[in-house]
């Protein structure tokens, strides 16, 4: 679909002013350019760029700046920025580093619209290329200017007609199809990206590298993205975010206008972060809570480059798929074998089709054919290729599948051709994903065939494997988008501390119970009388706590006794706890029940300072490190997210009845994530909150904390309350 908006932007609509912010289209659509740095030579940045315009065929005022010569090829030079005209759109600064900042000072006096700067060694060079990276910002955005770069590749801009780049491109139609734009920090990345996609016949709108992103971003690049139109997905390499709640707004915009981000980040390695940080001056942030946020927008996240390729293969062709389990119809039954494999690899799940579709199925293959999914043809798959359309047909009307796909061995070119015609009309005609995998990267593939595949935009993958990798990033992208609006409030109503720092058990538990997270029945006790009638009230057996702000680890000196029995164990163990203490300074002793068997399990939450709020819940005791058995979640996850999200632990089995053992209270630990997800946005300075032990009882008999740690700072910390 061609939703670009055509011809350029005059300087009229230079700047939002309303929002401060320096307006993107008059640099990415130009009606009126200069070249610092022109040359006659095409081998150079400068005589590439001016090679670039002439073959996009730009008809703006063209300047060309060289202090050196009078003319290139006919056109007349000036010889610096001062001498251009007021108010020229766009300025590539093609020019050594230390001539940049003078430049970009003289391109703020001209009131020029936007710069592409291409030099290196500036923050990814050290604290001085740093400086002079925040010194060329700040002029930008004094002056309202779009600043691309510096360390950037530039643009190519297909929908807009101009190409700012040091690589020669050549214009492409983009016709009446949907189109992909891509954003990288990399210029190598952005290039490899477009080309890649150009390849599998994916028309791109706009390639743009950012490099350093010392003014312009991501984030701004996927909101003109959106109000703009031009993309029906976005393909998306970050090194990293630098602004992450402005991110989170422009990915809020772009799922709201239906359009898909898929996104490869790299550093879920400690050596892979070092490496991101050092091709750019990125400070790489928690990689973690990085992926929970976004997620949560529904950006579909990715973790190489193929499957970025595969999922935007399928993504921008069908751009709003339902959640639902895969189906496959094969003419192989070693493929299909191998479907279920990959599917269980990449947590694909795979339909259980209804007794009605397998009667459909059943009345379209030969008899004594096995009905299954993956449904395998057989040899009827090599008779006719009207086979593979009933079958796909048969299985998409079917309400547990969410989408098909035809891992296949191709055959000769009228095998492949006949397949193409018998789902080309499927894939057009469904709002369910339907795609195509022959197997073999080198096996040939027959033009008509190939042509008619991209022609048609139906996805085509050279492996079942990498499809139905692609397919679950569908599925995910699925789920995000159905749950995106199924949302926790943040708390209201709540306790704060007027003093920063930790917070000793008793004030935690406190807390907890304000949520209405259950704790052990107990008190605060001053002195063995005070104890003794606590246990009077509460019954034993008991256990006893010192407390204070500093205690966070009670146990190492002593400071816990466990199973107090009776009134002489509670004397007795009274006694053991002030000498254990000896001088220390406690607020008193927390004297409360003794926990009843059950599962350990924990929640907890911390306040990223970039990222917000996440929850994190696992596997209690020695699980926790023997499975690494936890989760990372929305601070804002609904109640029935949680509980789906709970179920994929890793270990999981351990809340289900297993051996003997009865099921385990989900719907108790998930209330625990909400309630704490929602205290951690109510704006009460809250950095962490620690629950560890939480002890699940069975199903129906709760949770309960039987221990809390809670850490505040001094004010609410920005961007603690992400809901909108």
């Amino acid at each position: 679909m061609d939703r670009r908006v055509d011809g350029p932007v005059t300087a009229q609509s230079s700047k939002d002013s309303a929002q401060g912010k320096p307006a993107l289209a008059r640099l990415l659509r130009p009606a009126s350019i200069a070249i610092a740095g022109a040359s006659p030579d095409p081998a150079t940045m400068g005589g590439t760029i001016l090679g670039n315009c002439d073959r996009f065929g730009f008809t703006g005022p063209l300047h060309l700046i060289s202090p050196t010569r009078d003319e290139i090829g006919g056109r007349a030079c000036v010889k610096s920025v001062d001498d251009l005209p007021s108010g020229v759109d766009a300025v590539v600064l093609s020019i050594p580093r230390p001539a940049i900042l003078p430049a970009v000072e003289a391109c703020a006096r001209r009131d020029v619209g936007g710069i592409v700067v291409f030099a290196s060694g500036f923050a990814e060079a050290g604290e001085e290329g740093r400086a002079t990276q925040e010194a060329i910002a700040a002029t930008c955005r004094e002056a309202g200017m779009a600043l691309l770069g510096p360390n950037c590749l530039g643009f190519v801009n297909f929908a807009g007609g101009s190409a700012l780049t040091f690589e020669p491109v050549h214009p492409r139609p983009l016709e009446d199809r949907r189109s992909v734009a891509v954003i990288a920090q990399s210029g190598a990345i952005a290039s490899s990206m477009r080309a890649a996609m150009l390849g599998r016949g994916i028309s791109v709108s706009l390639s743009v590298a950012t490099g350093n992103e010392a003014v312009i971003g991501a984030s701004d690049l996927i909101e003109y993205l959106v109000a703009e139109g031009s993309a029906d997905a976005i393909a998306l390499y970050a090194e990293q975010i630098k602004d992450p709640q402005a991110f989170l707004g422009a990915a809020r915009q772009a799922r709201q206008a239906g359009v898909p981000i898929i996104m490869l980040h790299p550093g879920r390695s400690q050596r892979g972060q070092e490496a991101a940080q050092s091709h750019t001056g990125s400070m790489v942030g928690d990689y973690g809570v990085m992926q929970t946020a976004v997620e949560n927008e529904a950006v579909a996240m990715v973790p190489t480059m193929d499957e970025l390729f595969d999922a935007v293969a399928l993504l921008h062709r069908f751009p709003a798929p339902q959640p639902g389990a895969l189906a496959m119809v094969t003419n192989s039954g070693a493929i299909r074998g191998m479907g279920f494999d990959a599917a269980e690899d990449a947590g694909v799940p795979v339909a259980e089709i209804s007794e009605a579709t397998r009667a459909r199925l059943a009345g379209l293959l030969p008899e004594g054919m096995e009905i299954d999914n993956p449904l395998d043809v057989g040899t009827a798959g090599f008779v006719s290729g009207d086979i593979f359309r009933d079958t796909s047909e048969a299985m998409l009307d079917d309400p547990a599948v969410g989408a098909v796909l035809l891992p296949m061995a191709g055959g000769g070119p009228a095998q492949q051709r006949a397949k193409a015609d018998a789902v080309i009309p499927v894939a057009l005609a469904s709002a369910k994903p339907v795609a195509m995998a022959i197997t073999g990267d080198q096996s040939p593939l027959d033009p008509d065939f190939l042509a008619a595949m991209q022609d048609s935009e139906t996805p085509l993958f050279r492996s079942p494997e990498r499809a139905i990798r692609a397919f679950g990033a569908a599925e995910r992208y699925a789920r995000s988008l159905r749950d995106a609006d199924d949302r926790s409030p943040a708390a209201t109503g709540l306790s704060g501390w007027q003093e920063p720092g930790v917070k000793p058990e008793y004030q935690g538990k406190a807390f907890l119970r304000e949520l209405g997270i259950a704790t052990p029945q107990g008190d605060l006790a001053g002195s063995l009388e005070k104890a003794l009638t606590i246990a009077a009230k509460i019954g034993f057996p008991l256990v006893l706590k010192a407390q204070a702000a500093a205690l966070s680890h009670k146990s190492d000196i002593g400071g816990v006794i466990l199973g107090i029995a009776d009134e002489g164990q509670l004397r007795d163990g009274w006694k053991k706890l002030m000498s254990n203490l000896g001088s220390a300074s406690i607020d008193g002793v927390l004297v409360e029940q003794m926990s009843g068997p059950g599962l350990e399990m924990i929640v907890g939450a911390r306040h990223h300072p970039e990222w917000g709020p996440t929850v994190l819940v696992g596997l209690g005791g020695v699980l926790t490190e023997a499975l690494d058995a936890t989760l990372l979640l929305p601070a804002d996850i609904s109640h029935a997210r949680a509980v789906d999200r709970i179920r994929q632990l890793r270990g999981a089995k351990l809340l289900e009845e297993f051996r003997g053992r009865p099921a385990r209270d989900v719907g108790a630990v998930a209330d625990a994530v909400v309630k704490i997800g929602a205290a951690m946005r109510a704006g009460l300075g809250v950095e962490e909150i620690d629950v560890n032990p939480l002890m699940v009882g069975a199903d129906g008999e709760g949770a309960v904390a039987l221990d809390a740690l809670i850490v505040t700072v001094a004010a609410p910390p920005r961007n603690d309350e992400q809901d909108t």
